[in-house]
């Protein structure tokens, strides 16, 4: 069996950073992905991640720091042959179709055959596309494009850049699955969106940056593993609810979420914590169990987590 260690990195960042103004968009990131990997890349508006993406794509020159991609420099014109990029929009013509966009594409990477076109527009499902020009097309029939183009030459590492943003559920389907394809058939894969929900479905590994910062790189099942299970109750009172929780049951560890919620970490079987509550009079509106998920992990560390170094 393969292990993490068998995989090299196809992704190594040492102390990256990016200074616009004086200000630092990106302040001493190490980050790590490896091959075989669908690494999502995690973090709110200005955090850091689209700047960080262009400059491992070689689109913004880092102010100080190294970048490192298969063991090679980024700069290395013979390993960047091995990288294909989805950064914002991906510059479509409207008024051409999506075989005519993919050509002019591949005459200007300097890919003469035609396979290669025909290749790409299988793999992201656009075959059947004909002479419906771009600008007739959905978001998700242009996402996908996008990523097309960005196929050509055969990657081995994709660089997308919140491809789902602004498509409808059928386009975030499509492009969850072809993500999912592309791994499949051994590409690595570095992918930013907010859409965390949808992360989750087909990350293998993740990285938060905040402030411009990672602040943590966590496999999937290490994820698992602290997205613990916890009982939340709403009452009309937490001020008198906390304190006859932490009386009967010392070994939990209860943490209040607002004026009305507490959340209970350690609990097996809710049904003896509402009794006490009712019989000292603290009325239950409701409570059950539920489980943390990536969003929820994410916004507590952006709350209160620190900076892994």
């Amino acid at each position: 069996m393969r292990t993490e260690r068998d995989n090299p990195y196809a992704v190594e960042t040492r102390a990256l950073t990016k200074l616009y103004g004086g200000r630092a968009a990106v302040r001493h990131l190490d980050l790590q992905v490896r091959e075989g990997q669908i690494y999502g890349f995690i973090g709110r508006n200005g955090a850091g991640k689209s700047t960080t993406l262009k400059m491992i794509s070689g689109l913004a020159r880092p102010t100080e720091g190294d970048i490192r991609l298969f063991g090679k420099p980024v700069s290395d014109p013979v390993i960047r042959r091995r990288l294909g990029v989805l950064i914002e929009s991906a510059g479509l013509y409207a008024n051409l179709t999506a075989r005519q966009n993919v050509m002019m594409k591949a005459k200007c990477i300097g890919l003469a055959d035609e396979a290669s076109v025909d290749t790409v527009l299988s793999q992201t499902g656009l075959s059947d596309a004909g002479k419906k020009k771009v600008k007739h097309f959905s978001m998700g029939m242009k996402q996908r494009l996008g990523v097309a183009l960005a196929l050509l030459g055969n990657p081995d590492l994709l660089i997308l850049d919140e491809p789902i943003n602004g498509l409808d559920p059928e386009g975030i389907r499509e492009l969850r699955q072809l993500v999912l394809d592309l791994n499949e058939e051994g590409k690595t894969i570095l992918i930013s969106s907010h859409i965390l929900g949808e992360l989750s479905k087909i990350s293998t590994n993740y990285g938060i940056i905040k402030d411009g910062q990672l602040m943590e790189q966590i496999t999937r099942e290490e994820l698992e593993e602290k997205c613990q299970d916890y009982f939340q109750i709403r009452v009309a009172d937490v001020k008198r609810a906390l304190p006859l929780i932490q009386e009967h049951f010392p070994a939990l560890q209860p943490k209040v979420q607002d004026d009305q919620s507490i959340r209970i970490y350690g609990l097996a079987e809710g049904s003896r914590i509402n009794q006490i509550l009712i019989e000292n009079q603290v009325p239950v509106y409701e409570s059950g169990f539920h489980r943390m998920d990536l969003e929820e992990y994410f916004l507590n560390r952006m709350e209160g987590g620190t900076v892994n170094v």
